[in-house]
């Protein structure tokens, strides 16, 4: 990135278009490859499809990212995250902010949206996933065997709710993780909104009011 001089006489950094063409690039690939991946399946798609409908050469695909599986686990990671930046979802804001909130409903309230906002992006892929994984076992070795990242996720938002001063005493910190775990899952998201036709609004309302009647001790 070049350096320029300001009005004020001191160094500034001249945007970088080569590097910002390449991220609009990256973005368009993988959004059109979600689109596609949904539409018709992992097998089905080709690249070559991906790549026409980004308005893009297939070199071009093949250049970013090497092959379709790569291409696939940058589309999961992207829903999951909202965008290619590599911060983890403990790291996010939304995350910490429900964490910081001074009650357990309050809490549940702020982390019921943020999962809500991942759920819309890749609850639809979660098939996708098995379904590629049972026929390539490369893609499966993508996501190897061990604790799973979502529950990790939850078990940390439980820790923090069971530490507030309205969560219900009986309810320790794995039980409140198992109930995060299983009431946000991208399942029973896809059984109220795609399968009964709920809207995600909807959704998130029962989700709160569900978590919140389990969870803490003041829920009216």
């Amino acid at each position: 990135m070049d350096a320029v001089k300001g009005s004020d006489g001191q160094n500034a950094k001249r945007p970088d278009k080569r590097a910002e063409r390449s991220r609009r690039t990256r973005e368009n690939i993988v959004a059109a490859a979600r689109d596609l991946f949904v539409a018709q399946g992992y097998g089905a798609t080709s690249l070559q499809e991906v790549a026409d409908r980004a308005g893009v050469a297939v070199q071009t695909v093949y250049f970013v990212f090497r092959n379709k599986r790569t291409l696939f686990k940058d589309v999961v990671d992207t829903a999951i995250a909202g965008d290619a930046e590599p911060v983890a979802t403990m790291d996010r804001d939304w995350f910490r902010t429900a964490c910081a909130e001074p009650t357990a409903a309050g809490q549940l309230r702020f982390h019921v949206r943020g999962v809500r906002d991942i759920l819309g992006r890749v609850a639809p892929i979660i098939p996708l996933i098995a379904a590629a994984s049972a026929t390539d076992p490369e893609i499966a070795a993508q996501w190897p065997a061990g604790p799973d990242p979502r529950y990790t996720v939850q078990h940390a938002a439980a820790k923090a709710l069971t530490s507030k001063p309205d969560a219900r005493p009986d309810i320790d910190t794995a039980r409140a993780a198992d109930l995060l775990y299983g009431l946000l899952s991208p399942e029973l998201y896809l059984i109220f909104v795609r399968d009964r036709g709920w809207s995600p609004d909807a959704w998130e309302e029962w989700a709160c009011a569900a978590l919140t009647a389990h969870l803490c001790t003041d829920h009216e």
